[in-house]
């Protein structure tokens, strides 16, 4: 996807679908933005998104419309149709918001934009509620946001039955990989790309699996259990009674054909906020301005040199 793409990605229950600026049909008057308790949130982008998690919430706002023709799933607040999703999070490490906003409290007067997802909804959709957001965490308090787009193009295994009766699997595309264009749209300042590094990969699911979950079953620190419970939803064996969580995490992630693959970063975007122009203004912002992407660098599934992980 590049920012003169006349495609928009939209997502429902974990698969995605393409919609065309031709279309038009976005209609301000038949949509708000609303802040949003965690439970709607948190259950709405774990259906949605194709990541299937919740990152750790501050502030949630939510897409609602007045057209059905638009509801997915049944899920309404205050009697209107739940179609999108921003949550505005907390980082694994306050570094991510220092190093754009020195001067802002990280974790209360700066976020990051942890989630961001929005199924069939009309083109245009994306940025009209974005700037809605901006103006809502505003008024909370919050004066800058980091958000990050993910260059690297994810699919995953599915089974497809094919007319003959046979059941076969095949690949499936989850994510293209993105330049951020719906930032770029909302006029986000790009800065660059956050620190290249290796990632645990699965290819059969698309799905990365994080350092600070790996530590909690290595450590057996709060949420250890949770943890495990992942990997088992994933394909992995339970643990034994007895068996040492580092050697059942070995196996677990050898049997999940986990791969190491390095990433070159994902790139990197930052938004001062404010009630108005004058307070947007007077927040500093000090990571260096780069300009816009202008094509993904995308990784393949299996980059070359992806290894298995001992």
């Amino acid at each position: 996807m590049t920012p003169e793409s006349p495609y928009c990605q939209r997502w429902a229950h974990g698969r995605h679908s393409w919609r065309h600026v031709a279309e038009g049909g976005f209609d301000a008057r038949a949509f708000t933005v609303v802040p949003l308790d965690d439970a709607p949130a948190r259950q709405f982008v774990a259906r949605h998104h194709y990541a299937g998690t919740y990152p750790a919430s501050r502030l949630a706002y939510g897409l609602l419309t007045t057209n059905e023709q638009l509801a997915v799933d049944g899920t309404t607040i205050d009697g209107l149709h739940l179609v999108g999703v921003a949550v505005l999070s907390v980082p694994m490490s306050a570094g991510v918001l220092t190093n754009v906003f020195p001067e802002l409290e990280p974790y209360t007067e700066s976020l990051e934009l942890g989630r961001f997802v929005l199924t069939d909804t009309p083109a245009n959709a994306e940025s009209w509620m974005l700037g809605q957001v901006w103006q809502l965490a505003a008024e909370a308090g919050v004066r800058g946001v980091v958000s990050f787009a993910d260059p690297m193009a994810r699919s995953r295994e599915v089974l497809a039955s094919l007319p003959t009766g046979a059941v076969v699997r095949r690949q499936e595309l989850i994510t293209p990989g993105h330049v951020g264009v719906i930032y770029q749209a909302t006029n986000g300042t790009a800065c660059g790309r956050s620190t290249p590094r290796t990632l645990n990969y699965l290819p059969r699911h698309g799905l990365v699996l994080s350092e600070r979950t790996l530590s909690k079953i290595r450590t057996q620190d709060r949420g250890a259990a949770a943890a495990e419970r992942s990997l088992v939803d994933l394909g992995a064996r339970p643990r034994r009674a007895g068996e040492q969580p580092t050697r059942w995490l070995h196996a677990a992630l050898s049997d999940l054909d986990v791969r190491k693959v390095r990433h070159p970063g994902n790139y990197r975007y930052a938004w001062p906020l404010g009630r108005n122009r004058r307070e947007r203004a007077q927040v500093q912002l000090v990571a260096a301005r780069t300009p816009y992407p202008k094509a993904a660098g995308g990784l393949l599934d299996e980059p070359a040199g992806a290894s298995p992980l001992s």
